[in-house]
């Protein structure tokens, strides 16, 4: 894609609970279609409550999140550094996809939003960001088998003490062993006030 076909300004969304290749593949796919890529983090704030309709999913559980805002904006940046995207050419934001009204506060209205499908959340995620107004590229379409791995699936590894280090980028490896995070989720310790109740 030459300079010319890109966005000035793309975003990418998710968790990134811990970041993954599969996370990779798409932030760098974001990446190649604009000049300067977004990188919104979702579950931002962890006292913040989710509405009604989102609570049941799994995604919204204490134990699905255990890593900081801090922390993850880290794994982001040293990942995609590590990947070859300049510093320069992406920041990264918080983006609250739980409260959709709140999203323009942290985005400007002209950025595209690259969303991917595996199952319903992704549909829904379209339909929010469309509903705002926001132009909303499909990068892909797959089904949940398609997937590299997943953010579950990395955690259940390190908590079991199998091999996981083959699911995430050298950078994230590195700083989940350097800052003691993976003891933090085989003894399935929540991130210091992550839950204040």
């Amino acid at each position: 894609m030459d300079m010319e076909q890109r966005d000035t300004l793309g975003v990418v969304m998710g968790r990134f609970q811990g970041l993954h290749l599969g996370h990779m593949e798409y932030l760098l796919a974001g990446a190649q279609r604009c000049e300067h890529l977004l990188v919104g983090v979702t579950h931002f704030d962890p006292w913040e409550h989710a509405p009604e309709e989102l609570r049941d999913l799994g995604r919204m559980n204490a134990s699905a999140n255990p890593f900081t805002y801090y922390e993850r904006l880290a794994m982001l940046r040293d990942a995609l550094t590590e990947a070859g995207l300049p510093r320069e050419r992406f920041d990264i934001v918080p983006f609250p996809i739980e409260h959709p009204e709140r999203i323009p506060e942290f985005i400007p209205r002209e950025a595209v939003c690259y969303v991917t499908i595996y199952d319903q959340w992704g549909y829904h995620k379209r339909q929010v960001l469309t509903d705002l107004g926001f132009p909303t590229r499909v990068l892909w379409v797959r089904d949940d088998s398609q997937r590299l791995t997943s953010g579950t699936e990395v955690r259940r590894l390190i908590a079991e003490g199998k091999p996981w280090s083959h699911l995430v980028p050298p950078a994230v490896s590195r700083y989940l062993l350097e800052h003691g995070l993976t003891q933090r989720l085989a003894a399935g310790i929540p991130p210091e006030d992550s839950n204040p109740s």
